[in-house]
């Protein structure tokens, strides 16, 4: 089945005790709707409803899915119901909080605290780029918080970008939309196809999904980071593993931030997950403390002497070569 455009479900529609008012997001696998509590509380829920996999057309309340997709549809669904058994053990201020799931409409749903606010993404979007170190620095230690107890409940995020983080109107940020993560929730089982976003997605992502860990999430945390500096994404980390066109970081914004913040972006946007941060701790730390590890200076020194050999060419490899052999 084609992927396609499912409607969502009409206005005043009931599900348990919940009243649907509008729905306020959608994405590839699931639409995100504004209800109402009996107590008139506003609440997101969230529906699973994989685009390709199913079709509701507009007044319906059931999908329809062909027999030859049947399976895929309830394994997704199976995930998608662990997704919110996991998050609902969660209680973090930085992380969206599930405070009810069920399955309802042969399909499920996911109920989560409503947040009012607005995502890093239409931040950056208003501020064309052009977003204060101390802003970075405050949203993006206080995520961390919300993330390592992410994955101390062994899970990971998968898609950590601009859109999933959402800044409420105390300024504090929460991290939005866990649907990747639903892959790695049953290991021995057939997986759904990768989610990921491309800048912001890790090169592991695309090529070797075996090694995911930590230090895919700082990836996306690096990749997140630049985009409040330039108000778009990196380039896309498959794209680098072919030709690697990113400059430094350190390089690009020099002069417009800290050296050891662009230091620590570039530190968590190296290609190789073994030289990235390991551990969210490590990188809250080098952020709070303001100081680079020696093996993340390293690390930009070697985006520097890429960047040279790229400027130089063939021609000045070879008489760099020749000086050495003299």
């Amino acid at each position: 089945m084609a992927a396609q455009s499912n409607s969502a479900l009409p206005e005043n529609t009931i599900l348990e005790n919940y009243r649907i008012a509008k729905p306020i997001a959608s994405g590839g696998f699931s639409i995100v709707y504004l209800a109402y509590d009996e107590y008139g509380s506003p609440v997101a829920i969230k529906e699973y409803l994989p685009a390709g996999l199913s079709l509701r057309a507009a007044g319906q309340i059931l999908p329809t899915i062909t027999p030859e997709h049947v399976n895929l549809f309830r394994y997704g669904m199976k995930c998608f119901f662990e997704e919110g058994r996991a998050l609902a053990k969660i209680s973090h201020p930085n992380v969206v909080r599930v405070i009810n799931f069920f399955r309802a409409n042969e399909t499920v749903y996911m109920v989560m605290q409503y947040e009012r606010g607005r995502t890093l993404q239409e931040h950056i979007v208003q501020r064309k780029g052009e977003i204060k170190e101390n802003f970075i620095r405050h949203v993006f230690v206080q995520l961390m918080n919300g993330l390592r107890d992410v994955h101390t409940n062994k899970l990971l995020h998968l898609d950590l970008k601009p859109a999933n983080i959402y800044i409420r109107n105390d300024g504090i940020p929460v991290l939005l939309d866990f649907g990747a993560a639903r892959a790695t929730l049953i290991a021995d089982a057939p997986k759904l196809n990768p989610m990921y976003t491309p800048g912001f997605a890790s090169p592991e992502q695309y090529r070797d999904r075996s090694v995911l860990g930590p230090w895919t999430d700082i990836y996306s945390i690096g990749a997140t980071m630049f985009a409040c500096l330039s108000g778009m994404a990196p380039q896309a980390a498959d794209q680098r593993l072919e030709k690697d066109r990113m400059q430094p970081v350190a390089k690009t914004f020099k002069g417009r931030y800290s050296r050891e913040l662009l230091e620590i972006i570039d530190w968590c946007l190296e290609l190789d997950y073994l030289k990235r941060p390991q551990s969210v701790f490590s990188l809250q730390k080098a952020i709070v403390e303001n100081r680079v590890p020696d093996a993340a200076k390293s690390s930009v020194l070697d985006g520097f002497k890429r960047l040279i050999d790229d400027i130089a060419g063939p021609q000045g490899k070879n008489d760099e070569r020749a000086n050495r052999d003299k």
